[in-house]
């Protein structure tokens, strides 16, 4: 038995198949002109509509559909009242028509739950989705500390924790645009930074699990104007980001002793944060960033019995 995945995020166009053991993922980013911080969602829309096509025939072309019992699908960012995407709608619309060909069901799921599914079958550790653990969210619009449960087949997503205004990502990404560098700025901010030589940091308080990071980019400014160095200036605004997550995260293990910790979404890829949080589930980074295999694996867990 195999399912089929698909997710449609404001960064990246996503198909995959999952058989319960193995699966491939198939994906896209969204073309995104120099100087800009992410697309209109007008234009994502299109971008995935025109992605689409060429990244299913590259998959389908290497597996067997005879099998296929289910499509996932990312239908919203994240399983509460009021998120909504709708770039998130593209992928919904070809579940559903390849659904209706196929004879099989559409199981909806959101980005979020996504993520951690595909985080944990990379790195080995499906057996985690069947009891509770604490997770990060890091993305370019999501700084999410979450107490997550098995909730039947899907997984509930409690917020605890993370950022009270802008993201770790938009942090990220921001200094990247002050440093010329390619948008989305991780992987590049990344390369970056491990010339810097340096631990320098804006120390962001976190008395409890919550932290902001609005301050942090006047900062980041700030320490450019000071050293006129990019490759420390990567570093600083990296380490931040680094110390704040593991700040709350040692809040987060007091209050829920044994509960692992698992990473996910693309600035989970970070080199330096792997470093610093060390004995945390983290999986390759090719499964950090968004994809489409975490809609499958959840479509799968759906079927299995």
């Amino acid at each position: 038995m195999i399912a089929l995945g698909l997710d449609t995020s404001n960064y990246t166009t996503s198909i995959a198949w999952f058989d319960g053991r193995s699966g491939e993922n198939q994906s896209r980013l969204l073309p995104v002109r120099p100087g800009e911080l992410g697309l209109r969602q007008s234009d994502a829309v299109f971008a995935h509509v025109q992605g689409l096509p060429a990244l299913a025939a590259r998959l389908f072309a290497g597996v067997d559909t005879g099998g296929l019992e289910a499509i996932g699908v990312s239908t919203r960012p994240r399983a509460v009242e009021g998120s909504y995407m709708p770039c998130f709608q593209v992928g919904l619309s070809q579940a559903r028509t390849l659904a209706a060909a196929l004879g099989v069901p559409v199981v909806e799921v959101a980005h979020q739950q996504g993520h951690l599914a595909a985080a944990l079958w990379a790195a080995g550790k499906m057996d985690l989705l069947d009891g509770p653990f604490l997770a990060w969210h890091l993305s370019g619009g999501t700084t999410e500390l979450l107490y997550v449960e098995p909730e039947g087949w899907n997984l509930n997503c409690r917020r605890i924790g993370g950022t009270m205004d802008i993201s770790a990502g938009q942090l990220i990404d921001r200094t990247g645009k002050l440093l010329g560098l390619p948008f989305p700025a991780g992987r590049h901010l990344d390369e970056l930074s491990q010339a810097a030589g340096t631990e320098e940091a804006f120390r962001v308080k976190c008395p409890e699990t919550w932290f902001s990071l609005s301050g942090a980019e006047n900062q980041v400014q700030a320490y450019l104007r000071a050293t006129q160095n990019p490759e420390k200036t990567a570093a600083y605004a990296l380490r931040t980001v680094c110390l704040a997550v593991q700040a709350a995260t040692e809040h987060a293990v007091v209050r829920h002793p044994g509960l692992p910790v698992v990473f996910s979404g693309g600035v989970s890829a970070n080199r330096l944060l792997r470093r610093t949080l060390d004995g945390a589930v983290f999986c390759p980074p090719a499964y950090s960033t968004d994809n489409a295999m975490g809609p499958a694996i959840l479509a799968w867990r759906s079927r299995r019995g």
